[in-house]
């Protein structure tokens, strides 16, 4: 079989580039090892986990109305029906890929597939193995679950993220392994569902990378929801005991353990470069398993482009969509380029956390001078009315152009307000033009205006004293 363009991976940003092929007029098979299209997003990752924290999401706003003097029983939870109600969404959506294939006449074809050479694969099926010969490949094969071999104890009280996404059962209790967005969401999940969930982090803080100030409201609801956290402490080892798995820990309080129904490692992913066959083109891997690209997605090899996890951080689905169009454009002869100025990112946690651009833990690391503009949600009419004052808006601003370099969000539905910071940067705005914006009142979207005015002394709903200022 020959076909001038394949797409190896049938993940967001896979069918994104196969379908802008297909309505560009090339000819184009997808090769997914799945049964069905969507990827780790939305088989096992962003789209079920998302599901499942809306459904924590409703459990703790129950919770919250006490506080307002609405009273709920308390909820019984059917898991079999919960489980249904989340593969539905799955099915939904890789049902509507499928269907998208069909009608742009993209071959869909499932297996696991092998370069063998620069332009050839070799693909097991179900029927058998067939060679498929390309033109061109856009190598979008994802990532996995990184493993630690020393927590291989064959037990299935070990899970990875994939398998607690099956939600096999709410156990009594939870170790977390791993306090990054993947094990803190998941935690959230089961918390919510009724588990004593704890988290242990090898460094000093959760989400290491994130700027401290967003953190620290995550983490003192996180406190109050976990059974514990653990920080700056080890794993050093897991062995089943009866029905529970030992936990061997190393921290600041020494070495102690402790038994758990359920153990989650979260600690990362790891490209899928592995296995393919990739010494057989002439495409670069490196010392990270990942495939290395230029700007315009394109590998060492001039049959064979690359987009999505398996080429880098940050791992987004957001962000290989985005590369799949640049590749295809390319094949296609635009003059296309992967250049972004920020790529947002969120942790939906309640609080959720978001950011775009530049943070300060970057900026310090470069060295480099922001002013950074705060505007608490507890001036904040809207987060008052509905309960969520925790909450907490910034700008990171040149201090000499006073272009809008960052953007930092933590409160309730931070996700979904920091696209407008996204486009600021990539609009190269600067903070009088976000002040300047009217936003609607009252919203948590005008803590981004507000946050602008806050940085010009211009904050009405704020007080903060002129530095000339005497008291009478």
């Amino acid at each position: 079989m020959h076909v001038p363009l394949v797409v190896l991976g049938g993940g967001p940003g896979g069918y994104a580039a196969a379908f802008l092929a297909a309505d560009l007029g090339l000819e184009v098979a997808i090769i997914d090892r799945d049964e069905r299209l969507g990827g780790t997003c939305l088989l096992r990752g962003c789209i079920p986990s998302k599901a499942l924290l809306h459904v924590g999401r409703v459990l703790s706003e129950a919770r919250e109305m006490e506080g307002w003097g609405i009273h709920f029983p308390q909820p019984s939870i059917d898991l079999d029906a919960l489980r249904a109600r989340k593969d539905k969404v799955i099915s939904t959506l890789t049902g509507g890929l499928a269907t998208l294939a069909r009608r742009r006449n993209v071959t869909v074809i499932h297996g696991e597939a092998r370069f063998t050479g620069s332009k050839s694969l070799e693909v097991k099926t179900a029927g058998g193995t067939e060679t498929v010969t390309y033109d061109h490949c856009i190598l979008a094969s994802g990532s996995r679950p990184a493993r630690i071999p020393a927590f291989d104890i064959g037990s299935p009280r070990v899970m990875d993220s994939t398998g607690a996404l099956e939600l096999k059962d709410v156990p009594e209790t939870l170790l977390v392994v791993g306090g990054g967005y993947i094990g803190l969401e998941m935690g959230t999940v089961y918390a919510e569902l009724g588990a004593k969930v704890s988290v242990v982090e090898l460094t000093d803080t959760l989400l290491p990378g994130a700027d401290r100030d967003l953190v620290k409201p995550l983490q003192q609801r996180l406190e109050k929801l976990f059974a514990g956290i653990h920080m700056r402490t080890k794993v050093a080892k897991l062995e089943e005991a009866g029905s529970a798995v030992r936990v061997h820990f190393e921290g600041p309080e020494g070495a102690f353990t402790k038994d758990f129904s359920r153990v989650l490692v979260a600690v990362g992913r790891r490209p899928n470069s592995d296995g393919l066959g990739i010494e057989n083109t002439g495409v670069v891997v490196n010392a990270k398993g990942f495939v290395e690209v230029d700007d315009r997605q394109r590998t060492a090899d001039p049959h064979i482009l690359a987009i999505g996890d398996v080429c880098g951080e940050p791992m987004l689905a957001h962000r290989a969509s985005h590369q799949g169009k640049v590749a295809v454009e390319v094949l296609h002869g635009e003059p296309a380029v992967f250049a972004p100025r920020c790529i947002p990112a969120v942790v939906f946690t309640d609080p959720e956390i978001a950011w775009a651009g530049l943070t300060e833990h970057e900026a310090a690391t470069a060295g480099k001078t922001v002013e950074v503009s705060r505007y608490p949600w507890a001036a904040s009419g809207r987060a008052h009315a509905l309960g969520r004052t925790d909450g907490l808006t910034k700008l990171l601003i040149d201090p000499e152009t006073e272009a809008v370099l960052g953007l930092g969000i933590v409160g309730a539905g931070a996700g979904e307000l920091i696209a407008e910071g996204a486009l600021a940067i990539e609009m190269g705005c600067v903070a009088r033009d976000l002040m300047e914006t009217i936003h609607p009142h009252p919203t948590l979207g005008e803590t981004v205006a507000f946050s602008a005015e806050n940085y010009f002394g211009l904050a009405t709903e704020i007080y903060r004293p002129r530095a000339d200022s005497t008291n009478q």
